[in-house]
């Protein structure tokens, strides 16, 4: 194997929120094998998704692009290529297991070979495509828990899409894919460089650990924002909108209740963190089969996730909104004698900066065009200069109704949430106000209105730049 071409091991989870690993300062979490990752690697902790759904930021992480570029702008618009294809024709072997969330599911995106595991409670995309999830399920005797079993219990609308999973552990679909992930390291002949791309479900909803994880959680106190009235009443018209659709729509298995008891919250919370419990416990296996089979002699593992989950703070239910439990994702960079243990990086960056540094760590060059910027040179320790911005956009959906299209520009103290055509929007001072529950849109200040229009300025400026540098991207397709 050729030791200048590393094996490239990419973890993401589902729906994970940066307040999740105890080693980067959250210690009511039980997560020993992601502190690991921190400790002995280089973590980015000012990294920022760029669209707040699953496909959209997957889409662009893996291609470079932002979402306005690449077309995906909600789940199922179609996506079918990906810098991975640049991997795989350079000699990589690439592999899948687990979830990436392409559009058809089973694109191959560049893949030699996939193994796709996708949403546990699949409704609106695909909904009869039977991964390899299903197919073990069925193997077993079993049928998956899913809507519509949880519709017929009697809690369904209170439970905060928190339930116990019931079936036999080793079908929990984390667990499915933890092990699927280690049984093939542990068998597959691999001569040549790899890339390994594991995407674990959850802890995206139905939040259904196993109960013995989730019993820890339970009997722990957990950081709950305090959702107030004023906050909710300052939310845009679009936010707003979403609540109640969040209430009367079971996405996920969860229904949003308007008014949560502090009992409500803390079991869904407990359940979700669980589940990133079991991912954790499912990612030191990983690892001590990849030290096991010697690829870890050369490798750089680097483990994310899609977005985040707003677990009824700010009042919302999952994603589809701009607040940093959505939009801000730990990012760990672990390579042992190739970059720094225990370094932490507090520039702004956007995620899918990782896509040409993997490339350049492959010995490959980014597209001239793309619009990802590579992390590479903070990785190694060389000039590197954040982002004075970073952007993320999400397109009306099944779920956000309430607008066309939302826009969120973010700078290291400032914030501000744009919708399309609508008279109000979200600003917020990250400074003054890091949980982001005061909403200065409509606030007197003039400096408050001074930095609002610097801030709209750029959004405008951010597009013109964007539609400029990618404006050849598909000329052979026209």
């Amino acid at each position: 194997m050729n030791a200048e071409r590393p094996n490239i091991i990419f973890i993401i989870t589902d729906q994970q929120r940066f307040d999740t690993i105890a080693e980067l300062g959250f210690p009511h979490m039980e997560t020993p094998h992601l502190d690991r990752l921190v400790r002995e690697g280089t973590t980015f902790t000012n990294c920022h998704i760029t669209a707040a759904s699953c496909a959209p930021s997957r889409a662009s992480l893996f291609t470079g692009y932002y979402p306005h570029t690449t077309g995906v702008l909600k789940n199922a618009d179609l996506w079918q290529h990906s810098w991975i294809e640049q991997l795989a024709d350079s000699g990589y072997r690439c592999v899948n297991i687990g979830k990436m969330h392409s559009y058809p599911y089973h694109t191959p995106l560049g893949f030699h070979e996939r193994y796709v595991v996708e949403n546990k409670d699949r409704y609106l995309e695909e909904r009869w495509y039977f991964d390899e999830w299903d197919k073990a399920l069925r193997a077993r005797g079993h049928v998956k828990q899913q809507r519509e079993q949880y519709r017929q219990r009697s809690d369904y609308r209170e439970a905060l899409g928190a339930f116990d999973w019931e079936l036999p552990e080793d079908l929990h679909s984390d667990m499915f894919v933890g092990d699927m992930a280690t049984w093939w390291i542990d068998t597959y002949p691999v001569t040549q460089p790899l890339f390994l791309q594991i995407g674990f479900p959850g802890p995206h909803p139905p939040y259904d650990p196993i109960p013995r994880y989730a019993q820890r959680y339970m009997e722990k106190e957990l950081p709950l924002l305090d959702v107030t009235q004023e906050e909710l009443d300052a939310q845009p018209a679009a936010l707003k909108e979403l609540r109640q659709h969040n209430n009367e729509v079971d996405h996920d298995s969860v229904v949003l209740d308007l008014d949560p008891s502090q009992e409500q919250r803390h079991r869904q919370r407990a359940y979700y963190l669980a589940n990133v419990t079991m991912i954790d416990e499912k990612i030191g296996n990983i690892l001590r089969s990849l030290d096991q089979r010697g690829y870890l002699e050369n490798s750089v593992v680097i483990f994310t996730s899609d977005h985040g989950d707003c677990l009824t703070d700010h009042g919302h239910s999952q994603k589809w909104t701009m607040y940093d439990t959505i939009t801000r994702m730990p990012m760990i960079v672990w390579s042992p004698g190739r970059f720094e243990a225990g370094r932490r990086i507090d520039g702004l960056c956007s995620q899918f900066d990782i896509g040409p540094a993997i490339l350049e760590l492959a010995g490959l060059e980014p597209a001239p065009d793309m619009e990802a910027r590579s992390l590479l040179p903070a990785l190694v320790g060389n000039n590197w200069q954040p982002r004075d911005y970073v952007f993320a956009e999400q397109a009306k959906d099944g779920i956000l109704t309430g607008t066309e299209f939302m826009t969120m520009v973010r700078s290291a103290d400032w914030k501000l949430v744009h919708f399309l055509d609508q008279p109000d929007g979200q600003l917020f001072d990250l400074a003054a106000d890091p949980d982001e529950v005061n909403n200065l849109w409509d606030s007197g200040d003039p400096a408050h209105q001074s930095k609002k229009q610097e801030l709209l300025d750029e959004l405008r400026e951010w597009r013109i730049r964007s539609a400029l540098s990618t404006h050849n991207l598909f000329a052979e397709h026209r």
